[in-house]
């Protein structure tokens, strides 16, 4: 715990914001970070709990060790926690930036709506370690001769490649993007987290042995079967790509895309890569319709503001949730309340219990507006109470469902069985599938999940790895 009576005597205190009126002129972060002294004073905040739910499955899926390392930055001993945190958390500068802090929803003193700012200590942790120079690579000192391949270079296939190298095995990574990151690089907009954090984790890992392959899209330029057996063993950890269809009328018109697109090129005109030979696909001048109300159109709406859009306007499906969640009944677990992002508010106009009927054209098959309606307490559309919203550009974000088909999946060779929700079937036990020396982890695995989910599983899919090359492990669960 921190200070004995300090969640009596100091007030939360979360980072701050530059005003949207001047973040939304760059794609930087914008956080304002707290100070050294200001973060022990948010880490004395925690409280001696009884059972800290905030480290347990419901709040934390790494069981990272938050009373512990709130403690040592209380007592000074920063260096002790950044040791505390990685010993649960490879990427706690990932985390710390875009992790929706599950973790504070399930802290005791959120039950009066104070908990202690975990996310913000875990961030001032990391960062700290860096700037210290804590962090250093970690390669094996003794090497087993057993070699690992690793699909895709997400934060699962990240954590389960350094954890594998340091257990002493040949690691490599296969990457189908020029750049290592996945989705971090490739989905996640820069406002949100920056890309060079991502970079120096790469040439720590590289420095720890782990040897990288870019340009490698399994299934199409390499068959999984021949990987497979190039490796002693190999884990898939390539993601949940494929979106999830509305089968709206419409979709086809010429200004109506699914958000992955939208925001991966803009990544990669920020990333300095060439995107020329593609279609732009920007919101500069124009009236934006974002369908869905998850982070991924959060995303969308942030990235059409900073690209120059003159309005976007988020429709969500769902009721306007509470303002505030009954703590009896739901904590400490997630809580459906009403939330607004940053870039929500950064202007975002939002309509809830609205289903989309449909995208409208003009005569020349470009997109002119979306047609909507209210729905009942069952999602179906209410007669009499369409409406229509003009529209220049149309995203989709309503989600994915599943791996990104016609790749791995079904190439020759594969034998991959799959669940009802066309995940790659592995449990979490062994996170084997059905192919031989074949496991999986990460979003391929459990569906579109958070990145500190695709961390845990990667960790626990490499204490597999390792226990089924050497008969046994040491490597945490």
């Amino acid at each position: 715990m921190g200070k004995v009576t300090g969640f009596l005597e100091i007030d939360r205190q979360d980072q701050k914001y530059q005003p949207a009126s001047d973040r939304i002129r760059h794609f930087r972060e914008f956080t304002i970070p707290l100070t050294d002294q200001e973060v022990a004073r948010q880490a004395s905040r925690c409280m001696d709990c009884g059972v800290p739910y905030c480290h347990g499955d419901t709040g934390c899926p790494v069981h990272n060790q938050i009373p512990d390392w709130n403690d040592l930055v209380y007592s000074g001993d920063w260096e002790e926690a950044a040791r505390n945190l990685h010993g649960t958390n490879n990427f706690p500068d990932f985390t710390g930036r875009i992790c929706p802090a599950p973790c504070e929803e399930a802290c005791t003193l959120n039950l009066e709506d104070t908990a202690v700012a975990i996310k913000s200590v875990e961030q001032a942790i990391a960062e700290k370690a860096w700037n210290e120079g804590w962090i250093v690579p970690q390669p094996a000192e003794t090497r087993t001769g057993k070699s690992v391949g690793v699909v895709g270079s997400g934060p699962a296939g990240l954590a389960a490649a350094q954890q594998l190298a340091r257990a002493g095995h040949d690691v490599h990574v296969y990457e189908r993007e020029p750049k290592a990151g996945g989705l971090l690089r490739y989905g996640i907009p820069d406002f949100k987290m920056e890309k060079w954090p991502i970079d120096r984790r790469v040439d720590q890992l590289t420095a720890e042995g782990v040897t990288f392959h870019y340009g490698v899209n399994v299934g199409v330029n390499k068959p999984l079967d021949e990987l497979a057996a190039a490796h002693d063993a190999l884990l898939l950890a390539a993601g949940a790509e494929h979106p999830r269809d509305p089968e709206l009328p419409g979709i086809e018109l010429d200004g109506c895309h699914f958000a992955m697109p939208f925001l991966v090129q803009q990544n990669r005109r920020i990333g300095g890569e060439d995107v020329s030979a593609e279609a732009p696909l920007l919101a500069t001048g124009k009236h934006v319709v974002v369908i869905g109300g998850g982070d991924t159109a959060s995303d969308c709406i942030g990235t059409s503001f900073r690209q120059g859009a003159l309005s976007v306007t988020q429709l969500d499906i769902r009721p306007r949730p509470p303002v505030r969640e009954d703590k009896l009944a739901v904590w400490p677990f997630w809580p459906t309340k009403f939330r607004t992002s940053s870039s929500q508010a950064e202007g975002a106009e939002r309509e809830f219990a609205a289903a989309t009927l449909g995208v409208v054209g003009n005569a020349k098959g470009k997109v002119k507006g979306v047609k909507c309606a209210r729905v009942d307490e069952k999602r179906r559309p209410i007669p009499g109470t369409e409406f229509e919203i003009r529209a220049d550009l149309v995203l989709i974000a309503i989600g994915f469902s599943g791996p990104a088909e016609g790749t791995y999946l079904a190439g020759p060779g594969t034998a991959l069985a799959r669940d009802r929700r066309k995940n790659v079937l592995a449990n979490t036990e062994d996170y084997r599938t059905s192919m031989d020396k074949v496991f999986a982890a990460g979003d391929c695995r459990r569906g579109q999940s958070l990145v500190v989910w695709a961390i845990r599983e990667g960790r626990q899919a490499a204490r597999a790895i390792d226990e089924f090359l050497m008969g046994s492990t040491v490597l945490p669960r």
